[in-house]
């Protein structure tokens, strides 16, 4: 199953792309989706529903995972973040691809095996089980949701239709990639 991870922003929109084979994760690609502040909303918006639907035409995902909608003490960036949120789930809708929910604590659990990590254990994680350079802080964001994904760590389904239950196996992966590090310490 190839998933495609999704963390949503108006001047950075993260994505990932994951799959397992057997107990392996594989690395398929990464990138981030900019804007600036300069742009207006409705061209911004544009080009991130624009980038998102050509990453699902091209690479063509199984399922998406995106991060729930949590709360954010500047009622402005809760708008923007939303409308980039948003902008990611039509994306994913008239691909008609399942999309996901995930909890960043679950996220962080699922990835490191503890709820608090903060963003660099995340990112060092993300890179140790996928066997690449850490990737930048948006990316690995949306890698370490599609790792969680595989993993099925997702909270709910946020579309109708339903993939596949991923196979486990990332307890396997984790421990590969720490046995790895270890012989080359």
């Amino acid at each position: 199953m190839l998933m495609l991870g999704i963390d949503p922003g108006l001047g950075a929109t993260g994505w990932g792309l994951v799959s397992m084979q057997g107990t392996r994760l594989c690395h398929h690609r990464h990138g981030i989706i900019r804007s600036t502040a300069r742009e207006a909303d409705t061209k911004r918006l544009a080009s991130i529903s624009y980038q998102l639907e050509e990453i699902i035409k091209v690479e063509r995902p199984d399922a998406a995972i995106i991060e729930e909608i949590f709360v954010v003490n500047n009622p402005r960036s809760a708008l923007r973040l939303g409308m980039a949120r948003g902008v990611a789930v039509m994306a994913c809708g008239r691909a008609e691809l399942s999309l996901y929910e995930i909890s960043a604590r679950r996220v962080k659990q699922a990835v490191t095996g503890t709820g608090k990590a903060d963003k660099r254990q995340v990112s060092e994680m993300v890179a140790r089980l996928l066997n690449i350079q850490a990737p930048p802080s948006d990316a690995g964001d949306a890698l370490a949701m599609a790792i969680a994904g595989l993993q099925g760590g997702s909270s709910k389904v946020a579309s109708e239709q339903r993939a596949p239950a991923p196979s486990g196996g990332l307890e396997g992966a984790i421990a590969a990639a720490l046995a790895k590090q270890d012989q080359s310490s």
